[in-house]
């Protein structure tokens, strides 16, 4: 049985889109059945919990690595020079006496996004392995610059590259790396789970009362935008709930709104598997992230809810959604207040909208999506 080593930074218990699409991977691929797969991670470094050291089940195994966390990740962020070193050299040191232990049962490095492509491009070449990388992420890579440089050195020697988007595929070539080796690829998620159903049955096991409400879901930092719908709340006349679901470095923040505005409503971290009813529960979700997102998980996990969608004119977003089911706007609390308002006084077009939503989301985000990772796996 060929081994797949899957080598990325974030996985469960840590909270986030990348986190729950390579949990999907990992079901899917214990489901398969043909590879051992070996995740290398770290302990969770942007969420308070911890998993497992070590874990099996079936033909997954988990490794997590201690490391640091108090959220130094999102701290080092507009700094991808120290960002890169805080994440890559004490996972590449791991990964390196993993290989040298394990080499045999490896055949494929399944890299995820910039930092582990980097450590794949050189395990690779030293134990002589496939490598496959996922980018979940638009860079905004300037030409020429020592970033842009290292990105592309980083997966030039990659077997395939797989993208969440088109944007994110053409961000690639356009640096140079050859447009054979760049698939675009779609996130799934299981329609059985996430499916939809009585709004006010939701509200009522929440708790929650029956007025309309703006649902976000995402972690609470400021590039996801948190703050333009906390703004908004705080000026909107308008009987209309906002509430929030996440972790962060803004959690405490957050929590201070919701108690001095009664619009604002702090829910916090909620198990994946719990998130349909948050979902049937509101009226529309909003992602108003002010950087380029890859593509915008939750985005799916809310369309295949029967929800429509507010969000950000940016990255892959508007190939996520269309104007059947959502409406794109320009990431600022005038325009996202005007898409809000105009769907709270026009419940005509809100239904349409929603009545769109799960067709939508079972023809472009099934579970078939992931068929052409584990391609990628077998291509060579």
């Amino acid at each position: 049985m060929s081994g797949i080593l899957i080598l990325t930074p974030f996985y469960p218990p840590n909270v986030g889109g990348v986190e729950t699409h390579l949990q999907d991977l990992t079901d899917y691929l214990e489901k398969d059945g043909r590879f051992n797969v070996y995740i290398l991670t770290y302990q969770p470094i942007t969420t308070c919990v911890k998993g497992e050291c070590f874990k099996r089940y079936g033909n997954i195994h988990i490794r997590r690595i201690s490391w640091i966390g108090f959220n130094l990740f999102h701290k080092l962020e507009p700094c991808p020079v120290l960002e890169f070193l805080y994440i890559t050299p004490w996972l590449f040191i791991n990964a390196l006496f993993f290989l040298l232990k394990y080499r045999e049962k490896i055949s494929v490095i399944h890299a995820q996004g910039f930092n582990c492509a980097f450590i794949g491009r050189i395990l690779a070449a030293i134990f002589r392995k496939r490598l496959v990388v996922s980018i979940h992420a638009i860079y905004n890579l300037n030409p020429g610059s020592l970033f842009t440089k290292l990105v592309k050195w980083s997966l030039k020697k990659s077997e395939r590259i797989l993208t969440l988007s088109e944007a994110s595929k053409s961000e690639l070539v356009n640096i140079g790396l050859s447009v054979s080796c760049v698939s675009v690829y779609t996130y799934w998620i299981d329609q059985n789970i996430f499916s939809p159903s009585s709004r006010q049955e939701a509200r009522q096991t929440l708790g929650w009362p029956d007025k309309f409400t703006v649902l976000f879901v995402g972690r609470f930092i400021e590039k996801k935008g948190m703050d333009i719908l906390c703004d908004l709340a705080r000026d909107i006349k308008e009987d209309i709930l906002f509430a929030f679901i996440g972790d962060g470095p803004l959690a405490d923040e957050l929590k201070h709104l919701s108690g001095k505005f009664s619009n604002i409503r702090y829910v916090g971290k909620v198990d994946n598997k719990d998130l349909p009813l948050y979902y049937n529960s509101a009226d529309i979700l909003c992602v108003p992230s002010k950087y380029e997102e890859g593509f915008g998980r939750v985005i799916i996990e809310a369309l295949s809810c029967g929800v429509p969608v507010v969000a950000s004119r940016s990255g892959g977003i508007p190939e996520a959604v269309n104007e059947s089911v959502g409406v794109l706007v320009e990431p600022s609390v005038e325009e996202f207040k005007k898409a809000i308002l105009e769907l709270f006084h026009n419940r005509e077009r809100l239904n349409t909208l929603r009545e769109n939503c799960r067709d939508y989301a079972l023809k472009k985000f099934g579970l078939s999506n992931a068929q052409m990772i584990v391609d990628s796996y077998s291509l060579y």
